[in-house]
């Protein structure tokens, strides 16, 4: 498995840092002892990077108005499932803290690594995969005795230890009075424990519960290869290599035997001195003699073959020294950070913003840089001619961040776009995610914001996945065939959520949406009769609208409506996906319009759309991850996160002002530790809601060039898009009461309307808007104010 050389790493520098200086260093400031400031920055304000806390949506809300009724007895209610760990923007790889055992279970259903609310830290992880908690191997520091996994020998630690930003994470583990910080470059994580005296100073380093093999090389290093692993979760591979900055005194190897069912959870097998070890929990420990202040720095790398890790371990900036990878990660940041600078503000919402567009570049992860070596989906070594990104998690990001990146690293998208064909070129089909099909909106927004790219040769893939029923979009023969998709009753029609169906009236839904997209697309190429079988598909929305309730409702086979219907209830996959009737309502960005008129016209709109924000919400089933509420509207998960800018479109655009600051203020860290979000951030997807509806515009549909406009929370924000190109917007006497657009100019000349297209701003632009206490009900209001839709105002259509 390993190559048979076996020789010693010559050991990297071992710089010393006096604890109490590290603490003042990387220090970060309570919120709690914040005060608003407005009008530019003042008092010596951070640096946007300063500002970013990472620690940000590792915690839940707290107020019960706002969590509805979740969780389930016996689960902890969800967090946003954030990192506070340590990394580069799109990162391949992440050095984060592990306080969740998942090993033993994940109530959440989720495996992620972290929650801010435990007290104990069970170790950390070096790479792996989106959620950390399927990262490996796990590396923890002991003082004294340790134990096998999956009985990690865990460490108390005192929040106020703490502390996270971009590119660093350290806590004391006060059990073992050692302090643990991480960083990361590119490919490599780095790990420095600062231990108190002792002979018995522990580094333990393991798989997981699905092992593998481990092996140690010399006096300095050690390496593995996970067993499990997935190529399209782990882009930073299953081999790993570690190097201690240091000789290790003493080692040996471990492996747990879960598999012996009389014995629990299995029998142990440790052994000094042994080098080699293959199985359930594989791992080694190391022994160091330290003085009290003496550091240790474990160095990760990954790789899809032994020899691939040792590369990136090697690679130009796979740096040894703890302290300057620190700042080179800091820096990183702070040059994306930069291209978007917000005045005003309290500096609450400042770190809230700068935080929220921390993890907004979560996704997707980088494979590869261009030069570098990657493996293909056929395990062949290739050097890459661009940079290669990872899968976008399309249901989730692909309705806002993938925007976000557009106006702010347009290159980055091309590289992503052609990752993305590439893979539909080696798999035969264009990569999906969850249900629908967003990739075209991926593609169709980057053609309308003018990102140059072969277009043409993605359409081929795009395509194919709408048109072949043996792609990736589910019950796409009997979508295509009857214009909707039905759902199967389970059996005693059980209380939701129930898990097992086929989410017919969404994902018909969601298809709609994607075909509405794909006509564009088909146009653009000149490819009419394509256009035209989109754009017929694009109305089968209206398949699913039952008249005689106002709600999207599921149907069966036969045609039927499904009765009992409650559009309250939260369902998984029976009619919706994990959301209600209520949600799942909303979901036809591409023709608000014509959901207007089947509603019954612009005040019918409104009052179903009022009700909505205001309906209390009190289901029988519980949605584990629909929380963050106001009324029946739910922030915590993806399919009504658009609901808010809907007024656009029917004449009241002042409600979408006063919710959105409603949503920003009730339903991001407003909790207790001021860390809270509503539901999963979904790698990126949630925290860029913030980001976006922070700046004050949002994109309904992604799609399309258009932006909706909300109510910024800052004076003012200057955004340096990837063209090289400067979007200001000038919210003039702004506060938190002042929340109402008066008035608006665009470069200088009056802007009615409550949105605007990418053509208006590509070029650079200054959009000026004059605030107010109370709502202008007639700004933006008319009929040729509002945004464009696939349904022309008054256009009618037999039901």
């Amino acid at each position: 498995m390993f190559p048979s050389r076996a020789r010693s790493r010559a050991p990297f520098r071992n710089g010393r840092t006096i604890l109490a200086v590290m603490l003042a260093t990387f220090a970060v400031p309570c919120i709690a002892a914040s005060h608003p400031v407005h009008g530019g920055r003042s008092a010596q304000e951070k640096s946007a990077v300063d500002e970013a806390n990472p620690l940000v949506g590792t915690a839940p809300l707290d107020r019960q108005v706002l969590i509805g009724n979740a969780p389930p007895p016996g689960e902890p209610l969800y967090t946003g499932m954030t990192t506070p760990g340590a990394s580069l923007p799109e990162s391949a790889t992440e050095a984060a803290p592990v306080n969740i055992n998942a090993d033993l279970g994940f109530a959440t259903g989720v495996p992620v690594a972290y929650d801010y609310r435990r007290p104990a830290m069970v170790g950390f992880t070096g790479g792996g995969s989106t959620y950390g908690a399927r990262g490996e191997p796990m590396v923890m520091p002991v003082v004294g005795d340790w134990t096998v996994p999956p009985d990690y020998a865990t460490s108390y630690y005192d929040k106020a230890t703490e502390k996270a930003s971009p590119g660093y994470y350290a806590v004391d583990l006060a059990t073992f009075h050692t302090r643990a910080e991480l960083t990361a470059t590119q490919w490599t994580s780095l790990m420095r424990f600062t231990f108190p005296e002792s002979h018995r100073s522990n580094v333990v380093v393991n798989l997981r519960r699905g092992g593998g093999d481990v092996e140690v090389v010399g006096d300095h290093t050690l390496r593995g290869v996970a067993t499990a692993g997935r190529r399209d979760r782990d882009a930073d591979g299953p081999f790993f290599v570690a190097e201690f900055s240091r000789p290790f005194t003493r080692f040996g190897t471990f492996r747990a035997e879960i598999t012996d069912k009389d014995e629990g959870l299995g029998r142990e097998d440790v052994q000094a001195g042994r080098r080699k070890i293959s199985g359930d929990y594989a791992g080694a420990y190391l022994t160091f003699d330290t003085r009290a202040g003496e550091q240790v720095v474990v160095r990760i790398a990954h790789g899809h073959s032994a020899e691939e890790a040792e590369q990136r371990l090697r690679a130009q900036d796979s740096d040894a020294d703890f302290d300057r990878v620190h700042a080179r990660a800091r820096a990183a940041w702070a040059q994306l950070f930069d291209r978007v600078e917000v005045t005003g503000g309290t500096p609450k919402q400042r770190m809230l913003f700068y935080s929220t567009l921390y993890h907004s570049f979560a996704s997707p992860r980088m494979i590869a840089r261009k030069g570098e070596h990657y493996t293909d989906a056929d395990g062949h070594d290739q050097v890459a001619d661009y940079d290669h990104y990872g899968p976008v998690p399309f249901w989730d990001t692909g309705r806002n961040q993938i925007v976000l990146l557009m106006l702010l690293q347009s290159n980055v998208v091309k590289d992503i776009m052609r990752s993305e064909l590439d893979r539909a070129r080696e798999r035969g089909y264009m990569n999906t995610s969850f249900h629908g099909d967003h990739a075209v909106f991926l593609y169709d927004g980057a053609w309308q914001r003018g990102i140059d790219f072969d277009y043409a040769g993605a359409y081929e893939y795009l395509r194919k996945n709408a048109t072949d029923p043996k792609g990736p979009r589910g019950y796409l023969a009997e979508y295509a065939k009857q214009g909707w998709i039905s759902d199967v009753v389970p059996d005693g029609n059980p209380s939701p959520p129930y898990a097992g169906g086929k989410a017919g009236v969404a994902t018909t839904l969601e298809y709609a949406w994607d075909d509405h997209a794909l006509a564009d697309f088909a146009r653009r190429l000149g490819k009419t009769e394509d256009a035209a079988m989109f754009e017929r598909r694009a109305s089968n929305y209206r398949n699913v609208f039952d008249p005689s309730v106002g709600f999207m409702r599921g149907r069966t086979a036969d045609g039927k409506w499904i009765s009992p219907f409650d559009p309250a209830e939260p369902y998984y996959n029976f009619m919706m996906k994990e959301a209600s009737g209520w949600s799942t309502l909303w979901l036809v960005p591409h023709d608000v319009q014509g959901l207007i008129d089947l509603l019954g016209g612009r005040d019918a709109f409104n009052a179903k759309l009022d009700a909505f924000f205001s309906t209390p919400y009190q289901p029988k089933g519980i949605c584990r991850d629909c929380t963050g509420v106001i009324g029946q509207y739910v922030q915590g998960n993806q399919p009504d996160q658009q609901a808010a800018y809907l007024y656009a479109w029917s004449g009241q655009p002042w409600k979408t002002q006063a919710l959105t600051r409603r949503i920003l203020a009730d339903l991001y860290g407003s909790d207790a530790t001021g860390y809270g979000y509503p539901g999963m951030d979904d790698q990126g997807s949630t925290s860029s809601w913030y980001v976006l509806s922070a700046m004050g515009f949002y994109p309904v549909d992604p799609s399309s060039p258009d932006y909706i406009l909300g109510s910024p929370i800052f004076d003012r924000v200057r955004l340096h898009m990837g063209n090289g190109k400067v979007l200001e917007i000038d919210a003039r006497n702004n506060s938190a009461k002042n929340i109402y657009i008066q008035s608006a100019t665009l470069n200088g000349k009056p802007w009615t309307r409550p949105w605007f297209s990418h053509a208006d701003i590509a070029n650079g632009a200054t959009l000026v808007l004059t605030m107010g206490p109370e709502p202008n009900k007639a700004w933006g209001a008319g009929p040729h104010d509002a945004p464009p839709s696939m349904t022309a105002r008054g256009e009618t259509h037999e039901e």
